[in-house]
């Protein structure tokens, strides 16, 4: 990461991130289950990971910063805007993380170091 570039996080998730981790999750589970995440989402404190760790967890591709989301929140960083943390789903039956919201941020600090600690919230 740039010495002159620090990622700066928000202390809560932001509210509009909860109803699209929960769009997402409906994609991998029937509505009651993707609202009990959520429900459980919401009580789960802020942890951290390492944004390379996260990557190999979820098995997911960094997007590159010739995609619009992800240039926009590689912006925010540079200018020093607050982050909302990543809202994270563990897939023990697949072995993986699922990435309820936050991905374009994550690809985002990602570009900048890939040993940045990413805050989130994992249930």
């Amino acid at each position: 990461m740039a010495d002159d570039i620090e990622i700066l996080w928000l202390q809560a998730v932001e509210e509009h991130d909860y109803p699209s981790a929960e769009s997402y999750l409906r994609l991998f589970h029937p509505e009651d289950r993707a609202a009990e995440l959520v429900m459980k989402l919401r009580a789960a404190p802020i942890v951290q990971f390492k944004a390379k760790d996260i990557f190999r967890a979820s098995q997911l591709s960094s997007l590159g910063l010739s995609n619009a989301h992800v240039e926009r929140d590689r912006k925010k960083i540079q200018k020093g805007a607050f982050l909302s943390p990543l809202l994270l789903v563990r897939d023990e039956v697949n072995g993986r993380v699922v990435v309820a919201d936050g991905y374009h941020r994550l690809c985002a600090i990602y570009a900048f170091d890939e040993d940045a600690w990413i805050h989130c919230k994992i249930v």
